[in-house]
């Protein structure tokens, strides 16, 4: 701190000392060169530049695509691709899986016989995408010319070219845009997509970045008999979202959120985990997505470190050190039978969102973190009205609250996804403002009615493990 009192002239009375001849006088004069320049670049270091959602939609299909559990079970007996064993196992699956009667499916459904085409798996994406950018660039007023990066996940449907330069082409972006087509990486795209926007954002000073989030289930019907491959009919809806990042500093007044932290955990080195959620061929070489009952105890295998990692990131020092000495007392003293202490959460965020998945992850992790039922609220609502959209349910989730009007300024909104992989991903947000909800939240019209009670017993899941 001295370095900062001096003045030329004692620096010039320094340099004109007569021991600065002596070997004393070097030694002086270099250790002050080099405090001199620590401090230097301890100014001018780059530090990390802040990272702002500027805003967010999600897309609401036509009402025209809605159906109800009831509906698509006579579709799909209508189609005739199923046995009867089959449909009652879906109907029994559907009635306690958790999803409502007011989901939408994809356009291709609805006709008389199920024969996908790659056209109408482009239109339900196309849709999505571009119903939720229109949306989302006349909200924001963002000009494409000014986006510099561009994200889009979507992990089944992969086209080429990609989803990436069909956005480009549609709404013409510069040519020198960064793009990156994330496929394959399951339901916790959207959020390593936020982690990956986030990391380019560092290096890439005054740009917007933007995140699309969606998935086509037109051609990803499951046609065979295989009940473990049957689930994704039951459980994956259309739906989409965009979200528009910044690191502009003029950008912090007209932002909802501030980015705090995005964890990333994989566990794909794992068997079990790996094979939990596998795109396969059955016996009669149809094509499904395996959904076996190793899934819950890969994702909670999974969970349990990325929530560790926040924990250390946002929890408060006494809710770290109750379970550090339970921790201990419990390796030391087993005899003793203590129950391991789980950190109280709410003591560090206002709004947690997990990924909706499906009823059975959502009550083991309820039951792992010892969540209440109105915490659990965001994300059992969004999967009994929109069902799994994959990547983007998690933005409903947050488009709920927001609808709700529980976010207030200040407020830490704290969004975990996990998905195939076996994958695990979260994302800290700091409200910059109190948010109202508008007219392009997919809540609005409807938000009144939510809360309502899902009655429904425990899932049968009764299909095989991985081998």
């Amino acid at each position: 701190m001295f370095i900062m009192n001096l003045n030329l002239k004692d620096l010039q009375g320094f340099l004109t000392h007569p021991t600065l001849n002596t070997n004393t006088g070097f030694m002086y004069f270099a250790l002050f060169m080099c405090l001199f320049l620590l401090l230097y670049f301890a100014i001018n270091k780059n530090t990390s530049c802040k990272v702002y959602l500027i805003d967010f939609v999600t897309y609401k299909p036509p009402a025209s695509q809605m159906c109800s559990k009831e509906g698509f079970l006579k579709q799909t007996r209508r189609h005739g691709y199923l046995t009867e064993e089959m449909l009652d196992f879906m109907k029994n699956f559907m009635e306690k899986c958790g999803i409502g009667d007011s989901a939408y499916l994809a356009e291709t459904f609805f006709k008389q016989s199920y024969k996908p085409l790659m056209k109408e798996a482009r239109r339900e994406v196309e849709m999505a995408i571009f119903g939720s950018l229109d949306m989302l660039l006349g909200k924001t007023g963002v000009r494409t010319e000014n986006i510099g990066i561009l994200i889009v996940n979507c992990c089944i449907y992969n086209t080429v070219p990609s989803l990436c330069s069909m956005i480009v082409n549609q709404y013409k972006f510069r040519e020198n845009i960064i793009t990156y087509n994330l496929v394959g990486m399951g339901c916790s795209a959207g959020l390593l997509a936020t982690g990956l926007a986030k990391q380019l954002l560092q290096v890439h000073n005054n740009s917007y970045a933007l995140i699309v989030s969606t998935e086509s289930i037109t051609e990803n019907c499951y046609v065979g008999e295989d009940r473990s491959k049957i689930l994704i009919n039951c459980l994956f809806r259309v739906g989409g979202a965009a979200i528009l990042l910044s690191n502009r500093p003029s950008d912090h007044n007209n932002s909802k959120y501030e980015l705090l932290h995005a964890i990333h955990d994989n566990t794909s080195s794992s068997d079990r985990s790996y094979n939990c959620i596998l795109q396969e061929e059955d016996n009669a070489g149809i094509v499904g997505v395996n959904i076996n009952r190793d899934l819950l105890i890969a994702a909670i295998a999974t969970i349990r470190p990325n929530l560790t990692t926040v924990g250390h990131l946002i929890l408060p020092i006494r809710e770290r050190l109750w379970y550090q000495i339970s921790y201990i007392t419990r390796k030391l003293l087993p005899s003793l039978n203590i129950q391991q202490y789980i950190p109280n959460y709410s003591n560090a965020v206002d709004h947690f969102l997990p990924h909706v998945g499906g009823k059975p992850v959502l009550d083991e992790l309820q039951k792992t973190l010892g969540l209440s039922d109105d915490v659990m609220e965001a994300s059992r609502m969004t999967l009994y009205r929109y069902g799994n959209t994959s990547s983007s349910s998690i933005w409903y989730e947050l488009a709920y609250v927001e609808a709700k009007g529980r976010v207030k300024e200040g407020n830490k909104v704290w969004q975990l996804a996990f998905g195939s992989g076996f994958k695990c991903s979260s994302v800290i947000w700091r409200a910059l403002k109190t948010v109202d909800h508008d007219e392009c939240n997919p809540w609005t019209d409807e938000i009144a009615g939510f809360p309502v009670h899902v009655n429904c017993g425990p899932v049968p899941v009764d299909f095989a493990p991985s081998k």
